[in-house]
């Protein structure tokens, strides 16, 4: 099963159903002989762990913690997954899941908001993109980890939780919120003025494609069956399912490719393809937003739409996750989240730290619902992987302010404020043709 993070591989996860390898194995006698001293040297560690730890730990605990540590040591997304973690999984890829509705990701010692979701208590409450959380109802959370982060932030349904923010420029302030069960539509869409049609994907769920059809369906008919143009959104989107990803491509493309993997095992090595005669839109030009809290599934499409010239892409850089996850249950017992490939554009363009970069750069000036955030992108995650098979390596002294982005909020997005959606529609309001390849 691949899947996408929710944007770097956040607190909320989302998989994808497309099948899973078991792990490669070798009969060499040395590298026999080399596990099993390293295994003798596991148990001898856990063993003494258990006898001279200052309380008594179970060794189940151990394990779970050695298999955490194993796989989170490989890079930002890998991990395991006890029984309950992978249930959690399971019930937010459905779309549904209790909690304040932001997604999260990790710098070096604190949570990050990547970004929060549309009309959920984290929205509601004013958290932004960038934000740091300090506390969670008086604990602290340097060095904490992600999952540890969000059971503190996960609860009840209307029982509330206090965090301390820390903001770009600001003294930290607390925030109290309210836990809601939160239910994502993923997609929200408007008529525009010139009989142009706007649909926002704020995540990659189970239902997106299908809302999506819905949704231009029903931009159709408001057009009177002659839409002028489309703007798609996938700003602050941050990711979600790759079939998904690769369906809604697939609304705007006839045929050819929209996204391919490329990992050690062949089973991870693939070519996506549109249907052939897929595209929905048929010679209406599109354009596509992306900001940098766009990620995965989102730079997917963009790319896809992109290389294909089918779409002008209009904003700023995306957040720059192209590898791919691959669930691996393990009878019972949880399961794994391993980096098994990475993906790249139909021209062959990676993703991974790089992101997409828009053809028109379109910048969010500040405002009530867009602040200036230190924006957290794949390439600032400790063990990040490049593009092309090793480690980034973060030169000392990185300038933060290279990061520095207006991340329009929720409340702004499609309205007078949102200086990138009218960008978008004053170019499809002038005409401009984009035929695709």
């Amino acid at each position: 099963m691949h899947l996408f993070p929710r944007l770097a591989l956040p607190a909320l996860i989302l998989l994808a159903l497309i099948g899973c390898n078991g792990p490669s194995s070798t009969s060499s006698g040395s590298t026999t002989a080399t596990s099993d001293a390293d295994l003798a040297r596991f148990r001898l560690v856990l063993n003494r762990v258990k006898s001279s730890y200052v309380d008594p730990v179970g060794e189940g605990k151990l394990v779970d913690s050695s298999l955490k540590g194993m796989l989170t040591g490989l890079d930002p997304h890998s991990d395991y997954m006890n029984e309950q973690e992978y249930g959690e999984m399971l019930d937010d890829s459905a779309g549904e899941f209790a909690g304040i509705g932001a997604e999260l990701t990790r710098d070096d010692s604190h949570p990050v908001v990547i970004t929060p979701i549309d009309d959920t208590p984290a929205a509601r409450a004013g958290i932004q993109a960038g934000d740091i959380i300090l506390r969670i109802d008086g604990q602290v959370t340097d060095g904490m980890s992600l999952k540890n982060v969000v059971d503190a932030l996960r609860g009840p349904a209307d029982t509330k939780v206090k965090v301390t923010i820390a903001r770009k420029s600001k003294e930290p302030f607390d925030i109290t919120l309210t836990r809601a069960v939160i239910r994502v539509d993923s997609v929200k869409s408007i008529s525009e003025p010139n009989g142009i049609g706007y649909a926002r994907i704020t995540s990659f769920a189970e239902t997106t494609q299908r809302e999506l059809v819905r949704a231009i369906d029903d931009l159709q008919t408001k057009a009177g069956g002659k839409l002028k143009g489309f703007v798609l959104d996938l700003r602050n989107n941050p990711g979600g399912l790759l079939d998904q990803a690769v369906r809604v491509a697939g609304d705007f493309l006839d045929g050819g490719s929209t996204v391919s993997t490329r990992g050690r095992s062949p089973d991870d090595t693939r070519v996506f393809p549109a249907p052939a005669n897929g595209d929905r839109l048929r010679g209406i030009p599109v354009v596509v937003l992306i900001n940098g809290a766009s990620a995965s599934a989102a730079e997917i499409v963009a790319g896809a739409l992109q290389d294909r010239k089918r779409a002008e892409v209009l904003g700023t850089q995306s957040f720059g996750k192209g590898s791919v996850q691959t669930i691996i249950p393990l009878d019972g017992h949880g399961a794994l989240r391993l980096t098994t490939a990475r993906y790249y554009t139909p021209s062959g363009r990676s993703i991974q730290g790089k992101g997409i970069v828009p053809d028109r750069i379109v910048v969010q000036p500040k405002g009530p619902q867009a602040n200036e955030a230190d924006i957290i992108r794949e390439a600032d995650l400790p063990g990040a992987l490049d593009g092309n098979g090793g480690v980034l390596t973060h030169a000392a002294g990185q300038d933060s302010e290279t990061r520095s982005e207006i991340i329009i909020g929720p409340a702004a997005i499609a309205t007078a404020q949102d200086v990138q959606l009218k960008a978008a529609l004053d170019d499809l309001a002038k005409g401009f043709q984009v035929g695709a390849k």
